[in-house]
């Protein structure tokens, strides 16, 4: 006799606590999703989420420490993310939530291997030399995440506009991430600035983070900023093609994460003296202009081609 598979309602709660724990922002956003949507959401957060951990050796994308069984790391999350994929079950909580997930919607495993790669991006001690290095870099850790997202939220996978327009979120995610960790990257030895805007601005290899060269950061800081913001104006066309709910959501995660990379930003060389976070109250009133946003989206965001300056995802 085959052993039952877990129930799915234990690997949803699971895969809840995992949001909760993990990220406050996500959590509170995935409530505005409907039933459906928002449970899967929690399912595909809690994969990515454990990847990240198992390639970082964190708990919940806490106490980040140096690894150094990387490549053995990555084979694990590897065949254990092929196997979730093949419809096996893992008996890992978070790994059997890709397989829900996966099964339940017409998710391309493509974009399961492409968030991979950017974990042995990682592991391989990789650095971006160039801005297109950073953008490469940023659809592995996170743009693809964004177009799973849309997967979810009922995008049709060959729908590429859109994906694109989703792509776009998760790259501005990520270059508001790269500006508010850097100093918290640079204690385990990583650094995701281009080493071409570091030359740009004379900052000696390593050094970026020592007194002398702040003021020099900063302005690479607002440059990953300013980046970010024309990602997320992008984005949020794409959000038309979303039901209200899933549009609301969307919204509201943008304007929570896009007021990350502005406060970094606006912090100058003092960005790094605490970690940039987003108050409650200040989700709240995100949360709020959201709605009226998704309600007028077709009016705010009306359609239009997406400018071929911004670095475009590749095809699976």
């Amino acid at each position: 006799m085959s052993l039952a598979l877990p129930a799915r309602a234990a690997v949803v709660i699971a895969a809840r606590d995992s949001i909760a724990r993990g990220s406050k922002s996500f959590a509170t956003a995935s409530t505005l999703f409907g039933p459906a949507t928002r449970e899967r959401a929690w399912l595909l957060y809690a994969w990515c989420r454990a990847c990240d951990d198992i390639a970082d050796g964190q708990d919940h994308g806490h106490d980040m420490s140096v690894v150094t069984d990387a490549p053995e790391r990555l084979e694990r999350m590897r065949a254990m993310t092929e196997a979730a994929l093949a419809g096996e079950h893992v008996d890992d909580p978070a790994f059997d939530a890709l397989r829900i997930v996966a099964a339940e919607t017409r998710l391309p495993h493509e974009f399961a291997r492409d968030l991979i790669e950017g974990f042995a991006l990682d592991a391989r001690d990789w650095r971006p030399r160039s801005e297109a290095d950073l953008y490469t870099y940023c659809y592995h850790v996170a743009g693809v995440v964004g177009c799973m997202m849309a997967v979810i939220m009922g995008v049709s996978p060959d729908d590429d506009a859109t994906l694109d327009r989703a792509c776009d979120l998760g790259m501005a995610f990520q270059l508001a991430n790269i500006a508010r960790d850097i100093e918290e990257d640079d204690r385990v030895g990583r650094c995701y600035v281009p080493e071409d805007w570091l030359v740009e601005m004379d900052i000696p290899p390593g050094q970026h983070m020592k007194p002398p060269f702040r003021g020099r950061l900063a302005v690479l800081a607002r440059r990953l900023a300013d980046r970010a913001a024309l990602f997320e104006a992008s984005s949020r066309i794409g959000t038309t093609k979303l039901d209200l709910r899933s549009a609301w959501a969307v919204l509201s995660a943008a304007g929570i994460y896009g007021a990350i990379a502005r406060k970094v930003a606006a912090s100058g060389e003092h960005a790094w003296d605490h970690r940039v976070t987003t108050s409650k109250v200040a989700k709240i009133g995100f949360i709020g202009r959201a709605l009226g946003q998704a309600i007028r989206r077709r009016a705010l965001y009306p359609d239009a081609p997406r400018s071929p300056a911004l670095w475009t995802r590749p095809r699976v």
